[in-house]
């Protein structure tokens, strides 16, 4: 712990100097927390339709449509892009930013 509180250029020190990636852990981190809320609700929310549905089936004759399967597929579809969001993307890269304050540069002096 010591370590990450010495001086190394002009007085400031390890933490300060790590401050951008570690407020880019901490973004990152939060992401994470955020779609494992996101899972949950939709496990216990789709699982509670399901045991509507299976109740209700007991109670009617005849065959009737796995409803459930409507708000499964569509939710599965928003959680699968948070997945994406969380665990797929790759953060920009220096020349990538470098190219777009470029351009925003020249569009700007037109």
């Amino acid at each position: 712990m010591t370590e990450l509180l010495t001086p190394i250029r002009n007085g400031t020190s390890a933490a300060e100097a790590e401050s951008p990636a570690r407020e880019q852990a901490l973004a990152q981190l939060k992401k994470k927390r955020d779609f494992r809320a996101h899972l949950l609700a939709y496990v216990l929310v789709n699982a509670f339709l399901w045991l509507i549905w299976a109740v209700v089936l007991t109670a009617a004759d005849g065959p009737w449509f796995p409803w459930p399967l409507l708000p499964l597929f569509g939710w599965g579809i928003g959680l699968i892009f948070h997945a994406w969001d969380t665990y797929g993307r790759k953060p920009f890269s220096d020349a990538e930013i470098a190219r777009e304050v470029e351009r925003l540069r020249d569009r700007s002096l037109r």
